[in-house]
Order: structure tokens, then sequence, then C-alpha cells
């Protein structure tokens, strides 16, 4: 069986500001222009008007997480996703420790612009982990 490489997309009404959000997120940085490009935006002039600002991406520097793209659509977000990011800042941590991890991303994102919306504490069975959303209502958990 081969193993497929995946890109996450993300429908949104501003793509930059949405990307770089994520960037400071998860310390993803905006991958280089296309060849012949100074940068994005000397790229971005060379497609019509209406395309401009339409699209936006950034990958993990290190390679091993999936490249992040963001793509402007009319219409606005009226439900819960279906598919949402875990960010792992909790991993192996347990109780109070895991639950202050928490907190303190969840103060940092604030600063970015993230909401938060709900802790889901211990069960006994799953660990704590907390519900956000992002800078466009895009829920996402620090877990």
């Amino acid at each position: 069986m081969t193993v497929r490489q995946v890109q996450i997309t993300f429908d949104c009404a501003d793509p930059k500001k949405v990307a770089l959000f994520w960037c400071e997120v998860l310390g993803y940085v905006v991958p280089p222009p296309p060849p012949g490009f100074a940068d994005w935006d000397a790229f971005e002039q060379t497609l019509p008007p209406e395309a401009h600002g339409s699209a936006f991406a950034c990958v993990d520097p290190t390679g091993a997480g999936p490249r992040l793209f963001f793509q402007r659509v009319p219409e606005g977000k009226t439900v819960k996703n279906r598919v949402h990011l875990d960010v792992r800042v909790g991993a192996g941590m347990v109780g109070a420790e895991r639950l202050a991890a928490l907190e303190d991303e969840c103060a940092r994102l604030e600063q970015l612009g993230a909401t938060r919306l709900y802790l889901q504490e211990a069960d006994g069975v799953n660990e704590s982990c907390l519900t956000m959303q992002d800078v466009e209502g895009n829920e996402f958990c620090l877990d």
C-alpha cells in the first residue's frame, strides 16, 4: 500500500489572515514564491484582479507536517466543522500539568485572535482538551 501525503484545505473569507494565524499557532512558515518572483505580492500581480487574495498557504519548515492551504469562498461559516485540527500541546501530560499547558497555550492563541469555547475536563477515559476557534470561527482543539 502506498502512503499518501495530504494537504489540509480551509475555506475562508481572508486566506492570508487565516494562514498567518495558523503559522503562528503551529510554527509553520509561508513557502517561497514561485521561481522568478521576489515575493508573493509580485506573483499575485500577475493574476486577474478577481484572483487577488483568493489563496494562501503555509508549510511545516521541517517537512514533517502537512501543507495547509487556504482558499477564499463566498459563503461564511454557518455550522460546526466536520473536520478539525487537534493541536497537541499536552501530549503525554496528565492532570494539573496538562491543564496548565492547555491554559498557557490558550492564552497565547487568544492574543493572536483565537476564541476560547470550552474546556472538556478529563473523565477517567480521556484527558482534558480545550476547544477554540481560529480568527474566522473554525473550531480546533488544544489536546
